[in-house]
C-alpha cells in the first residue's frame, strides 16, 4: 500500500511493507511509535519538492479544496498502479484521485493512525530532505496565513462588525459629552435646555450664541426654526442664570466643535453601515433595518454563523444572560433579545410581542439563510415578502375577535313571525305501564283493560305523622337561703 503525505516542502510519497498492521487500530501507533519501527515499516518511494513559496501555497489550496495539482497527478502517475492502493489523510482528495486517475484510495480510522504516526516522525522517514522542510515551514505558514486573511470570504462582515461596534461607542460617548454641555451652559442660561431637546441643534445654538446677551444679535436660522428661535431670544432677556468669563467661553466653544464633530462622523459612519448592509444582507436588511441586522451579525461572528443559526436560538440572541439566569432559577425564559427594538416587535400590543418574536425569527433565519447561500440575483424580495406578511399578521391580530372581517357581507336573515296555532297536549297517548315489566308491555290492549278492571283497588292509608315532643324546660333551682335559723 501506498501512503500519501502533503508537507510544506512537496508531496512525500511512502511505501507501507505490512499491510496487516493496519488491521487493529489500536495498535497502529503501539507499533510504530518509535523513529526505527516507522522507518522498517515506511519506506520513502519519492519526494516531489516545490520549486518556491508560492508554488506551495498553490499546491496547498488547491489540496484544500480537493483539487489536484498537476505536481501530484505527474507524481501518482509515474509510481502508482492500478492494483495497488493508496491510502490518504482526506477522503474528498481520495474522491478526486479515484475519479481521476482511476486509483483504488483507503481513508479510515486507520490510515488517520497511519498519518498520525507518519507526521510525528516526519524528521526521520524524509532524511535528505529535512533541511529543505524547516526551511519552508516558516515560510509557507506566512504566506498561507496572508492568503487567508487577504482572500477571506468574511471580511465584509467583519467591516460590518467594527462598524456597528464603534456607532455604538459613539452613542455612549456623545451622550456624556452632550450632558456634560447642557450641564455646564445651563449654569449661565438654564431655560435654553428645555427649549432645544436635540443635543446636534443645542451644541450648534451654543456655539453661535457665546453669552446669552448676544441673543438678541444672533441669526439662528440655518440652526433652528423660528418659533424655536423666537424663544430662545425671549427667554434669553429674562434668564437668571450665572455670568460667563471669556476663557468659559473658549473652552464651551471648543467643547462644542467637538460634539458637532463627532455627530458628523457617526452620520457618515451610519451611512456606510447602510451601504454596506445593503450590498450584504438585502433582505435582512430590509427586514429590520441596518442597524438591529448589524448587531445581529456582530452578535453571530458573521453572516454564516447566523444564517446557520435556528429561529429559536435568533429569537433569544442577545438575552443569553436572561436565559441562563432562568433556566438556573427555573423561571420563564425570555422571548426575545436584540430583535425587541425591531419596529415589527414594537408596534405590537404587550401580549403580541412574545408571538410577533417567533414570526419574526422564522422570517429572519430564511432571510438570511437567502442573504449568505443564494446568488446576488434574487435581491431583497424575500425580505420584502416576509415584511409584507408579517405587517398582514399583526393588523389580523389585533384587530378584535368578535369584528367581522372587513369585504364580506354576512346575508340577510327573514324576520320572526310569531305562529298563531296553539297545539294542545294529547293525554290519550300517554301509557300506564310499568318500566319493569316487559312482558305485560307485550300484551294486547284489551287484555291489560281486562285485568286492571279485576283487580282490586287497594285503598292507601295515609299515616298520620306523629307530632314531635317538644322539649320541656327545666324550671330553675330554687336559691337555698343562705341564712336558716
Amino acid at each position: 500500500m501506498l501512503v500519501l503525505y502533503e508537507t510544506a516542502a512537496g508531496y512525500a510519497l511512502f511505501k507501507l511493507l505490512d499491510d496487516n498492521k493496519l488491521e487493529d487500530v489500536d495498535a497502529v501507533w503501539d507499533q510504530l511509535k518509535t523513529p526505527t519501527k516507522a522507518q522498517e515499516s515506511l519506506q520513502l518511494v519519492s519526494f516531489k519538492s516545490f520549486k518556491s513559496t508560492a508554488d506551495a501555497l498553490d499546491n496547498i489550496n488547491s489540496v484544500t479544496d480537493a483539487k489536484i495539482p498537476k505536481e501530484l497527478k505527474k507524481l501518482l502517475k509515474s509510481k502508482a498502479t492500478d492494483d495497488e492502493k493508496l491510502a490518504v489523510g482526506d477522503a474528498k482528495l481520495g474522491a478526486a484521485i479515484k475519479s481521476a486517475l482511476s486509483i483504488k484510495c483507503v481513508q479510515n480510522s486507520a490510515t488517520d493512525e497511519l498519518m498520525r504516526v507518519i507526521r510525528t516522525h516526519v524528521d526521520s522517514l524524509l532524511g535528505d530532505h529535512k533541511a529543505e522542510l524547516d526551511a519552508m515551514n516558516l515560510a509557507l505558514a506566512h504566506s498561507l496565513g496572508r492568503y487567508k486573511v487577504k482572500f477571506n470570504p468574511e471580511k465584509i462582515d467583519t467591516m460590518i462588525v467594527q462598524a456597528v461596534s464603534l456607532l455604538d461607542d459613539l452613542d455612549k460617548e456623545l451622550n456624556n459629552y452632550a450632558m456634560r454641555l447642557r450641564e455646564w451652559y445651563g449654569w449661565h442660561f438654564p431655560e435654553i435646555s428645555k427649549i432645544i431637546p436635540d443635543h446636534g441643534a443645542f451644541a450648534k445654538t451654543v456655539q453661535a450664541l457665546g453669552q446669552k446677551e448676544n441673543a438678541a444679535t444672533t441669526d439662528f436660522s440655518a440652526i433652528l426654526p423660528e418659533e424655536l428661535a423666537e424663544r430662545v431670544k425671549e427667554e434669553a432677556e429674562i434668564s437668571m442664570g450665572t455670568e460667563l468669563s471669556e476663557i468659559d467661553v473658549i473652552l464651551l466653544n471648543q467643547l462644542c466643535e467637538q460634539v458637532i464633530e463627532m455627530y458628523d462622523y457617526r452620520a457618515q459612519l451610519h451611512e456606510y453601515l447602510k451601504n454596506r448592509m445593503s450590498a450584504l444582507a438585502p433582505n435582512l436588511t430590509v427586514l429590520l433595518g441596518e442597524l438591529i441586522g448589524a448587531r445581529l451579525i456582530s452578535r453571530a461572528g458573521s453572516l454564516v454563523n447566523l444564517a446557520k443559526y435556528p429561529a429559536s436560538t435568533v429569537q433569544i440572541l442577545g438575552a443569553e444572560k436572561a436565559l441562563f439566569r432562568a433556566l438556573k432559577t427555573k423561571r420563564d425564559t425570555p422571548k426575545y433579545g436584540i430583535i425587541y427594538h425591531a419596529q415589527l416587535i414594537t408596534q405590537a400590543s404587550t401580549k403580541l410581542k412574545g408571538k410577533m418574536a417567533r414570526k419574526l425569527a422564522a422570517k429572519i433565519s430564511l432571510s438570511t439563510r437567502v442573504d449568505a447561500l443564494c446568488n446576488d440575483d434574487t435581491g431583497n424580495s424575500v425580505g420584502l415578502e416576509a415584511r409584507a406578511f408579517l405587517e398582514e399578521q399583526l393588523k389580523r391580530e389585533e384587530q378584535p375577535s368578535f369584528s367581522r372581517s372587513a369585504g364580506t357581507k354576512q346575508p340577510k336573515k327573514d324576520k320572526y313571525n310569531f305562529k298563531s296555532e296553539v297545539l294542545e297536549y294529547d293525554a290519550s297517548a300517554d301509557t300506564t305501564v310499568k318500566s319493569g315489566k316487559r312482558k305485560a308491555a307485550d300484551e294486547p290492549k284489551s287484555a291489560k283493560k281486562a285485568k286492571v278492571e279485576a283487580e282490586p283497588e287497594e285503598e292507601v292509608e295515609e299515616e298520620e305523622p306523629t307530632p314531635k315532643k317538644k322539649k320541656s324546660k327545666k324550671a330553675p333551682k330554687p336559691e337555698s337561703s343562705s341564712d336558716e335559723e
